[in-house]
């Protein structure tokens, strides 16, 4: 006599395929959204070591090519004349930082003896701020919000 064995397909059903898929969907919506975090610390980061570079650059542009000065007035915020566009490094690290932060939120100002530059951050609402005095520290706001006659960080 024959005996009936039964016969068993293994393999995943319906319902396991699709919760593996939403566990998958879950875990890489978290790690897109930490993703967007790092990317706007870094371009953060990025803004304040352009900053860091123009201080530098400025100290070394006062005494030789400034002759003793950090240039012509600028208090118009612009960052297209006086020593920030006079020596080719800091013009670099001004638009670097231009582009980091998404353009458009950089300020330069100098009234020959003392300097600031400001730039927006990305991740936070706030600026990073630099100046002659040697300051350079994160301040809560817009970088519009500084005075056009302000040459030193708030």
């Amino acid at each position: 006599m024959a005996t009936i064995r039964s016969v068993r397909y293994r393999g995943f059903t319906l319902i396991e395929l699709l919760v593996v898929i939403a566990i998958i969907g879950i875990l890489s919506a978290v790690v897109l959204a930490s993703l967007s975090t790092a990317r706007g610390k870094g371009s953060d980061a990025s803004v304040q070591s352009d900053l860091h570079s123009i201080r530098t650059e400025a100290e070394l542009y006062y005494p030789s090519a400034g002759n003793n000065s950090y240039g012509t007035t600028v208090s118009n915020g612009s960052c297209a004349s006086g020593m920030f566009s006079a020596d080719t490094t800091i013009a670099k690290a001004v638009a670097a930082a231009d582009s980091a932060n998404g353009a458009g939120g950089v300020k330069c100002e100098s009234n020959g003896t003392n300097y600031l530059v400001a730039a927006d951050l990305v991740a936070t609402s706030s600026y990073w701020c630099v100046d002659a005095g040697g300051v350079a520290k994160s301040h809560s706001g817009a970088v519009s919000s500084i005075s056009n006659t302000a040459y030193s960080c708030p």
